[in-house]
């Protein structure tokens, strides 16, 4: 759901939109949360679900979103849905490099983020362009090399369909579909995206037991990885330069291709810098890295060890690499493996 393209200001824009429009507890219906989604405080380490007060969600909220989540209705050439870049099976990634099925057929520069644990997020896409889902959802679905979605058009489509009014109506009492009550939710689906019953989370919550390798490998994680995948969510949350390249070239073409978070913030320190991705699930969301340049695991600890571009931002965790031998490179893939959450990709209210 990403795309170098996007331009900031547009996704500002509509976050000022759906604030602007549809304040707290007004124009929607909105009132006190009524639906929450249960999150075990030992696996994911946080005590409350966080929802936005302008869109707690609802059980018709969540549905209509799952709907339009499936629907490639909402893209020009009703032939592309969100779904065809973030499918369940591969916790909501989609198993490519850079994907090329969106409407104009040209390859993105940025590869398919899996969907899962957004609710914690408060940077949205590989730069962080979006602080929210709501504000996020407009990018993908309007890009023309994704969905390329006219919002007048999709509001149309909305309307005029057997179903999707009395939906609405249910979801957000209001007179009539908006861009935003497509945008929110959608939001509140994905919201319920809760990868939280691996291996790993039923180990903490005294469910199940790691084997030996798997808690040696657990060790390793926690002195080469942890401070940069901090156990829990297994992300920071934050962007690191992690030395993918040496430099960044930014020809007027590129509109800051290699640039990573610094062309969102045009802060130095940025440069080169992506989100910390979750080591959650990774064995369902190869390849690896913001353009997907890694196959499997083995070329992403090759990179660690071996592999780093020395740059003026990298991140001073990596400066002298990370450095295992062949028992501690096992032991760490055994317990990456146990974040597997097998019952995440099959859950039921997850698939079309």
């Amino acid at each position: 759901m990403d795309c170098y393209k996007i331009s900031l200001s547009f996704i500002l824009l509509a976050a000022g939109f759906l604030n602007a429009c549809l304040p707290v507890n007004e124009d929607m219906g909105n009132k006190a949360p009524e639906y929450f989604v249960p999150v075990p405080s030992s696996s994911l380490q946080q005590e409350d679900f966080p929802q936005p007060e302008r869109n707690y969600l609802s059980k018709e909220g969540v549905e209509l979103g799952k709907t339009l989540f499936f629907d490639p209705g909402l893209s020009a050439n009703g032939k592309v849905s969100c779904a065809g870049c973030h499918l369940p099976e591969k916790a909501f990634s989609d198993g490519l490099a850079l994907t090329n099925i969106g409407v104009s057929g040209l390859a993105l520069h940025r590869n398919s983020p899996a969907l899962f644990n957004l609710a914690w997020h408060d940077g949205l896409f590989w730069e962080g362009g979006a602080n929210d889902l709501e504000s996020m959802v407009f990018g993908p679905l309007t890009h023309p090399d994704e969905m390329a979605a006219d919002l007048n058009k999709v509001l149309q489509y909305l309307n005029s369909h057997e179903t999707y009014p009395q939906q609405f109506q249910e979801a957000f009492p209001t007179d009539s579909i908006t861009s935003a009550a497509v945008a929110r939710s959608l939001a509140q689906f994905m919201r319920t995206l809760i990868s939280d019953d691996s291996k790993y989370d039923q180990w903490k919550r005294e469910e199940a037991s790691l084997t030996s390798e798997e808690l040696k490998g657990y060790e390793v994680y926690k002195e080469h990885c942890s401070s940069c995948h901090k156990e829990g969510l297994f992300t920071d949350l934050s962007y690191h330069n992690n030395g993918l390249d040496s430099s960044y070239p930014d020809p007027p073409e590129l509109e800051g291709l290699y640039q990573g978070r610094y062309r969102i913030t045009y802060k130095d320190e940025d440069m080169g810098a992506y989100k910390t991705a979750s080591l959650r699930n990774l064995y369902f969301t190869a390849p690896y890295m913001h353009d997907g340049r890694f196959t499997n695991l083995e070329e992403v600890l090759d990179h660690y060890e071996s592999g780093i571009k020395t740059n003026g931002t990298l991140a001073p965790q990596l400066e002298n690499g990370i450095v295992l031998n062949a028992a501690e490179r096992t032991q760490l893939l055994a317990f990456i493996n146990s974040l597997n959450d097998y019952n995440f990709i099959t859950n039921p209210a997850y698939q079309k």
